[in-house]
C-alpha cells in the first residue's frame, strides 16, 4: 500500500507533458477562431466581387445607347467582372424593377434568389424599362459556406439546401 501511495504521488507531482493538456483545452478554441477568421474573409471578398461586378455592369449600361437590358448579358457581364466568385453564372439571379421617384415602392424584403432545392424557380421579375425611366436592381449570389458546421456558418440564414445568399443592388436611370 505504502509503495503504491509512493508512486502514485511521483506520478502526479511529474511535470512533463502538462502542456498537452492545454493545448487539448485551448486549440479547439483557436482552430474555430481561424476557420471563422478565413469564412469571413471569403465572404467579404465575395461579396465586394459581386459588388463591383454590380456596378460595373450598370456603368456599362448606362453608358450603353440605350438598348434594353437581357437578363443572361447582364448576368454574364456582372459574372465577368466579378472574377473570383465560383460557378457565378448558375448561382446568380436579377430582379429589376422600374420605379416612380414620386411614388417610391421597395423592392420586397425578401430577394429572389436561386434555390438549388426546387427544381424551377423562375424570375420573379424582369422588367428591362422605357426611357428616362428609374430601375432597381437586385443582385443575389447563392454560395455554400466553407465550414457550415462553424459557429459563423450555423448562424447565417440558409436555404434548405444549405446555401447562404450574398445581396447587393443598384439603381440606374434608363436612358433613352
Amino acid at each position: 500500500m505504502r509503495r503504491g501511495k509512493s508512486r502514485l504521488a511521483r506520478w502526479l507531482g511529474r511535470e512533463d507533458g502538462f502542456m498537452t493538456i492545454e493545448f487539448a483545452i485551448w486549440m479547439p478554441l483557436f482552430m474555430m477562431i481561424l476557420y471563422a477568421t478565413i469564412e469571413l474573409g471569403i465572404i467579404t471578398m465575395r461579396h465586394a466581387m459581386l459588388e463591383r461586378g454590380l456596378d460595373m455592369a450598370v456603368r456599362d449600361l448606362r453608358l450603353s445607347t440605350g438598348a434594353p437590358p437581357q437578363y443572361s448579358d447582364l448576368r454574364q457581364s456582372i459574372c465577368d467582372n466579378a472574377a473570383i466568385i465560383p460557378d457565378c453564372t448558375n448561382a446568380l439571379k436579377l430582379e429589376m424593377v422600374p420605379n416612380d421617384m414620386r411614388a417610391w415602392q421597395s423592392l420586397p424584403d425578401k430577394p429572389d434568389c436561386v434555390d438549388r432545392s426546387e427544381e424551377v424557380n423562375p424570375l420573379r421579375e424582369w422588367t428591362p424599362g422605357k426611357s428616362n425611366e428609374l430601375m432597381l436592381l437586385r443582385a443575389c449570389l447563392k454560395f455554400a459556406p466553407l465550414t457550415p458546421a462553424s459557429w459563423l456558418g450555423q448562424n447565417m440564414a440558409s436555404d434548405a439546401s444549405g446555401d447562404v445568399a450574398l445581396v447587393v443592388s443598384s439603381a440606374f436611370v434608363q436612358e433613352p
